[in-house]
């Protein structure tokens, strides 16, 4: 970890977290507060390596110094954030190794969910707003946007399980993944060519077809794994 500036925008840091504060409302709790932490990492708003400091953290929400630390337990629990004996707790920073391990996941949990589907046809709808949402994106040029949309592509390939523990575990699983995203520079390469992909995915669940929708999601995963592990680990050589 390094001990870069503690923030990426510096005085819009109190701003940005006090518009959350009133999300916390009469109920505030360390759970709620680990939601919206989880949310601003996942936006990149506290970028991998980042500090996060307690007071700046719990005045900005309005929160206890206890409040606070439940959240970062429950957040280092999840693998987002890591303790740093005598320097505090920073937004972990992934190696190729933990990059490996996520599709590893990916794979059992995302397959699995295609794999179980039974007879069609399939209530596909939240995978098709994810493909329209992307393809939106795209010809916006918001290439943010289009990463956002990928995820819930994949979000909602796990959703078809209709589990709550599955779809628990992939939101885990995908908020580490976007802590790899946020050191990539170009997300456009990275995402844009999986777009076509999606669409594929999405059309052949339509036509009822779960068997190739799986060989199609096991070769998109392959692909996106070995492409993103060879651009992430010439990236974190060079850090």
């Amino acid at each position: 970890m390094t001990d870069a500036a503690e923030y990426p925008r510096g005085s819009g840091l109190a701003a940005g977290l006090e518009a959350d504060r009133a999300l916390l409302g009469r109920t505030s709790t360390a759970e709620r507060v680990a939601d919206i932490l989880r949310d601003r990492i996942a936006e990149g708003f506290f970028p991998p390596g980042t500090r996060l400091s307690e007071d700046s953290v719990g005045g900005a929400l309005g929160v206890s110094r206890n409040t606070l630390r439940e959240a970062f337990r429950l957040l280092t629990h999840e693998r987002l954030l890591v303790h740093e004996l005598n320097r505090g707790v920073f937004v972990r920073v992934l190696t190729v190794d933990d990059l490996n391990d996520i599709y590893r996941v990916r794979r059992l949990v995302e397959c699995a969910a295609v794999r179980g589907l039974g007879e069609p046809p399939h209530a596909v709808e939240a995978v098709e707003a994810a493909v329209l949402a992307g393809e939106r994106a795209a010809q916006d040029r918001a290439w943010q946007d289009l990463s956002t949309a990928n995820i819930r592509f994949h979000q909602a390939i796990v959703s078809l399980a209709g589990s709550p523990r599955a779809d628990e575990l992939m939101r885990g699983v995908l908020a580490e993944l976007r802590l790899v995203f946020h050191i990539m520079a170009d997300p456009r390469r990275f995402h844009a060519p999986y777009l076509v992909r999606n669409r594929q995915i999405l059309e052949v669940l339509q036509s009822g077809d779960a068997v190739e929708a799986e060989r199609l999601l096991a070769s998109y995963l392959d692909d996106s794994q070995g492409q993103l592990a060879d651009a992430y680990g010439r990236k974190m050589s060079r850090r």
